[in-house]
């Protein structure tokens, strides 16, 4: 059940208010950079609201209905694609209360010009993993002009204090009157790009860590890196204790501090394994930080749905496994397929259950990499989905596990998921085993079973 319902109401107000001006070319990169990120609806919803905006000729109040009418979309779509409009920056919302209902201002915020989306790290980074290097690289080289290179050019630009007061702006006198800068202040969050913590990583820890290793910290630690840093730390849920070690890896022979190393070591480091988040993961997960949501699941199938999407690979391989340690060459396998093409957690789980019962309980790479790109391109995202796919293409996949067999060995007969075999015969079901704190091998294919069958 989607938890955003009864969050906001079709009675709700709302008024829409741009903070600046949109640059030319955004619809170039709401289109090709923005939308691979949070998806068509959530562009779709700033696309309206910003027309809203432009044709209003003062504030006006609307109710969230004539919203849902404009965009033919159910209030809760909406709600989560304002919530990505959020997170991504491109939106703030602030709530207050007028005649009696709630009404929240939606105030826009302009969208990067295609030079600055490729200037910021974070954003530059989630485009790449939801395309791929390839179409990234693509896109990058369609909107990066060739300039010409200025770092030997000196500036001779007019000041307005050497027009308009004939002051010198240059020289020992121009210095002595400029006033001195406090080093320690800095402003790591910007009014737009994506929405940052800036309580997650302690500096001034690092800063001490980095001075007692004798590491040069305030060049390390110089404003465009801090934010490069809490960057990564949020894509890759990064601890201060993990962004200091990343750090350390990352620094050169003259202690000068590589950023693709830090991005690399930062990806190595991180407890997901490297699994950059997405706006998709991001969807999919926040249905489960409500307190209640375990109040309102209404069947063990929901129940069993949830344990799918919120369990992670490596605790799947080891109840499969009767609570023996997942090997780290299964994990890293696992690790790889789901970063390079982009699926969820949940999504992987069926994946890792199919194809150990089709090779013997053994994890083939070429396998899982053939039938993890297929989903990728269909865009798999949920579990009810991938167990759908896998029936539908069963009988495609059954042929790539034989051509990935290894040669010279004996072929082992068969082994096919109870969710497949449910399908034969709807009107029969096993019964349902009680919830114990180790889910088994057969509890999952039995009850993924129920689930496929009962699913679209």
């Amino acid at each position: 059940m989607n938890q955003s319902i009864g969050k906001l109401l079709p009675v709700d107000g709302y008024s829409v208010q741009l903070n600046g001006s949109v640059p030319r070319d955004y619809g170039s990169a709401l289109s090709h950079l923005y939308q691979p990120i949070i998806g068509v609806e959530a562009v779709t919803l700033y696309q309206t609201l910003l027309s809203e905006y432009d044709l209003a000729i003062e504030p006006e109040v609307h109710s969230h209905h004539t919203l849902m009418n404009y965009l033919a979309m159910p209030l809760d779509r909406i709600y989560n694609a304002r919530r990505k409009l959020e997170a991504i920056g491109l939106m703030q919302t602030l709530s207050t209360e007028e005649e009696s209902r709630a009404c929240y201002i939606y105030n826009l915020q302009p969208p990067f010009s295609p030079e600055q989306f490729f200037y910021d790290d974070m954003l530059s980074l989630l485009l790449n993993h939801e395309l791929g290097a390839d179409k990234y690289n693509k896109l990058r080289n369609r909107f990066m002009r060739v300039k010409y290179p200025l770092t030997d050019c000196e500036n001779i630009t007019a000041s307005f204090d050497e027009i308009f007061h004939g002051y010198q702006t240059s020289g020992p006198a121009f210095t002595a009157r400029m006033p001195q800068k406090d080093s320690t202040l800095v402003t790591l969050q910007q009014a737009n790009g994506p929405l940052l913590q800036d309580d997650r990583i302690d500096f001034n820890w690092i800063y001490q860590s980095l001075k007692e290793k004798m590491y040069p910290a305030e060049k390390i630690l110089n404003v465009r890196y801090k934010r490069i840093m809490m960057q990564l730390a949020s894509l890759y849920d990064l601890s201060s204790q993990d962004l200091e070690k990343a750090i350390g890896w990352a620094l050169n022979e003259e202690n000068q501090l590589n950023v693709a190393e830090l991005k690399e070591a930062c990806h190595d480091l991180s407890p997901k394994k490297g699994k950059v988040t997405s706006m998709k993961t991001i969807e999919t997960r926040d249905k489960w930080t409500d307190t209640q949501a375990d109040d309102i699941k209404t069947s063990k199938e929901e129940q069993f749905i949830s344990m799918l999407e919120r369990k992670s690979p490596k605790e799947l391989l080891e109840d499969l496994s009767t609570g023996n340690e997942a090997s780290a060459q299964d994990l890293k396998l696992i690790r790889d397929v789901m970063t390079e093409q982009g699926l969820s957690p949940g999504v992987m789980n069926v994946l890792v259950h199919y194809v150990l019962l089709k090779t013997d309980m053994k994890l083939s790479k070429a396998y899982l990499e053939k039938i993890a790109s297929h989903w990728a391109r269909k865009n798999v995202t949920t579990v009810r989905q991938a167990m759908t796919m896998a029936k539908a293409e069963h009988q495609k996949y059954q042929q790539w596990g034989k051509n990935n067999k290894s040669r010279g060995k004996k072929q082992t007969k068969e082994i096919i998921p109870d969710w497949f075999k449910e399908n034969q015969n709807d009107g029969k079901r096993q019964e349902e085993k009680k919830s114990s704190s180790k889910v088994n091998k057969e509890e999952i294919a039995a009850r993924i079973k129920r689930i496929t069958n009962n699913g679209n």
